[in-house]
């Protein structure tokens, strides 16, 4: 049977160590601003759990909401404002934005140092550089589970399914730094199936409900399923069909509770770490 890879129960483990961490500050807390442009329901109810994850360990979190009609302008203003504060150690845009506003320039104008989400030009440019920075926390909270539960990695044939700038890019960058030897596949790919049965660590963020069976995946890999869908029947699944994959996998994040919680647990550690290193 498969080892369960539960994020869940990991960002418990990480929240506990936050709240040590942030008991043990001398100075103020670490400060988080999110700001959310239009009222998209599932934004507004994932700024809400960051809200509720940042009391819970100590942080200061403040939630800025500007109507659908805001300007890219007047956004960039706010930036600036934030990037001069010196009480807020770590700023988010969440996204998605509305089509009138440039993703890529609004990502661009954060301050690297308070850049929690790993977006900035500068940040990326460190992690392809081996250097430290801010990261982008689904793939950092992937590498901390897969660390939590003493996977091995060096060495290994890593496969990505997806190319985002959000999860696959990021995630091949942090695994060349574990040694792993990381292809990156997508929807052109050629005979994709047989390139998923090669990998010995399989991450998959495509955002097709269930895409991934049994019959794509080396017995004993290990599987990270990254996607979140809703089925047929309005069920919450990933990516890859959990039932039949784990009857030959190794190791496998469930949907719900696997790589999902990890995301926030990881944008406060990103944020911790940002007002450290202002503060130093």
């Amino acid at each position: 049977m498969a080892l369960v890879l539960s994020g869940r129960k990991f960002a418990r483990v990480v929240r506990s160590s936050l709240l040590e961490r942030v008991n043990a500050l001398s100075g103020p807390p670490p400060g988080l601003t999110v700001i959310m442009v239009g009222d998209d329901p599932a934004s507004r109810v994932y700024v809400g759990a960051k809200e509720k994850a940042c009391k819970k360990v100590g942080f200061n979190s403040r939630i800025v909401s500007l109507p659908e009609e805001t300007t890219e302008g007047q956004i960039l203003d706010l930036i600036n404002e934030l990037n001069s504060d010196d009480s807020v150690h770590g700023i988010l845009v969440q996204l998605p934005l509305p089509a009138h506003v440039s993703v890529d320039r609004i990502a661009s104008a954060v301050l690297p140092e308070k850049d929690v989400d790993g977006f900035h030009p500068v940040n990326v440019g460190r992690l392809w550089r081996g250097e430290d920075g801010l990261f982008p926390c689904t793939p950092s909270g992937i590498v901390g589970l897969l660390h939590h539960h003493q996977i091995p990695l060096s060495g290994k044939n890593a496969l990505i399914v997806g190319r985002s700038n959000i999860v696959g890019k990021p995630m091949a960058a942090l695994l060349l730094r574990e040694n792993c030897t990381v292809s990156i596949a997508h929807s052109r790919t050629s005979n994709l199936i047989e390139q998923c049965r090669r990998a010995d660590l399989l991450v998959v963020a495509v955002g097709r409900a269930e895409m991934v069976n049994a019959d794509w995946v080396k017995p004993g890999a290990v599987v990270v399923d990254v996607g979140m869908n809703r089925n047929s029947e309005g069920k919450l699944v990933g990516d890859v069909d959990y039932n039949s994959v784990s009857s030959v996998c190794s190791a496998i994040t469930p949907v719900p509770g696997g790589v999902g919680p990890l995301t926030i647990a990881f944008l406060l550690e990103n944020t911790l770490l940002a007002r450290t290193r202002l503060l130093t």
